[in-house]
């Protein structure tokens, strides 16, 4: 019998009336005909108010700690959601990470996956039983609980569907689908029926919330077709899979705006090798995320280097930065704050030549100044003001037709 895992999210399950519609929904893919294995989150924002609790008690907890702590949240949506589906007359049985030996590194707060144990869930499969997981959460050899970080739901639940041969994994979220931009942004964006790995992976790491970006390497890496879902209607939602070839006939699939980024530049920098290597070697030291990085060579002896970064990095980065100027020879650091960072995304771009120009142009109808430029084999990105961002994610939703369905746009020309 083909099984299916279903994720529901923390807003999908906040309350009795929504955990039982979750359950009435797991219930009819049952009667389908399939095995079902639900991953949850913590209800709500049950996961803020632990953290929130932790802090006032402690301003620097430890991270072993906030992990016991903060497993506590899915560990309750599970046996709720299993409570639920015996009161449905459904025989259910719930697992912690721990209990389905969901094994991890030890990076506490922020765990990678090693391996997972399939065979008890198997075993409870093959009884007729509805298998319930807590997301999220995993062990270390030590057997110390660990957790995932951000996403870290949605990476259990694709994690495990790969790892039981999973015919697919449906994530329930409060969205119906993956949108070509974000809704709030460009009120107009399309569904997207069917999108790629290599697509979803760029939106997703561009600012894309609906799915995380672990969570969509996994099912490109182990072959799991991912089904976005809403949890409040009963209707087909949006595909991640490998790219078809009809996939190239859409030259932008989808476009993303992140406002909360920075900006830092090393003006001056002594062109010779290794400089380079020891400014990121500094930054990595930090823990400083770095996004796109930007090097131009304006001399034979002089280079300028900038870099983007999330506004949560911004006072690591400006210290790592200050702390290697000298030895690099930098002339300058120079910090941008009011900035934004305008994507847009597609595999057409492969087989397609023009998207530059029509997205420049597009642009500069609208009188938006670009900062700089980043592209990828899928991806260009321009760096925009940010109190220019929305007028520019909305120029390029219109000019690629990002109001439309992927059949209905016209062609680049």
């Amino acid at each position: 019998m083909a099984i299916i895992v279903q994720k529901f999210g923390g807003t999908s399950i906040a309350d009795a009336a929504k955990i039982r519609r979750a359950a009435e929904r797991v219930i009819r893919t049952v009667k389908d005909g399939y095995q079902v294995v639900v991953v949850a989150s913590a209800r709500g924002k049950q996961t803020d108010q632990l953290v929130s609790d932790a802090l006032e008690l402690n301003p620097n907890p430890p991270k072993r700690e906030m992990d016991q702590l903060l497993s506590t949240g899915e560990q309750q949506t599970v046996s709720l959601i299993a409570m639920a589906l015996d009161a449905m007359g459904h025989d259910a049985i719930s697992f912690t990470g721990r209990q389905i030996r969901m094994l991890t590194d030890s990076v506490h707060t922020n765990a990678r996956i090693k391996s997972i144990e399939a065979e008890r869930i198997h075993k409870q499969l093959d009884k007729d039983k509805i298998v319930i997981v807590a997301g999220f959460q995993g062990v270390d050899e030590s057997d110390n609980i660990t957790t995932l970080g951000r996403g870290g739901s949605d990476t259990t639940a694709v994690a495990l569907a790969a790892a039981l041969g999973a015919e697919e994994c449906e994530i329930y979220t409060d969205v119906d689908g993956i949108h070509t931009t974000d809704p709030r942004m460009f009120k107009n964006a399309a569904k997207i029926k069917e999108i790629s790995y290599d697509e979803m992976l760029e939106l997703s790491s561009l600012g894309a919330g609906v799915i995380h970006t672990r969570a969509v390497g996994f099912g490109k890496k182990y072959d799991v077709k991912l089904h976005i879902r809403s949890s409040s209607e009963d209707k087909e939602g949006t595909i991640i899979t490998h790219e078809v070839p009809q996939m190239e006939g859409v030259v932008v699939s989808g476009a993303t705006v992140q406002e909360d980024m920075a900006k830092i530049g090393l003006v001056g920098v002594d062109n010779i090798p290794g400089n380079a290597a020891k400014i990121f070697a500094c930054l990595a030291k930090a823990k400083v995320v770095v996004n796109d990085i930007v090097q131009t060579e304006v001399s034979a002896k002089k280079a300028n280097l900038s870099f983007m970064i999330g506004l949560s990095d911004l006072a690591a980065a400006k210290k790592a930065a200050e702390g290697i100027k000298d030895e690099v020879n930098c002339e300058r650091i120079f910090v941008r704050e009011d900035i934004a960072e305008i994507s847009v995304v597609g595999v057409g771009m492969r087989t397609h030549y023009g998207v530059a120009d029509k997205m420049f142009s597009a642009l500069a109808e609208a009188k938006v100044n670009i900062d700089s430029i980043t592209t990828s084999e899928i991806r260009i990105s321009c760096i925009v003001d940010k109190d220019q961002a929305k007028k520019a994610l909305e120029a390029l939703c219109v000019v690629f037709g990002l109001d439309k369905p992927a059949d209905q746009r016209g062609s680049i020309s």
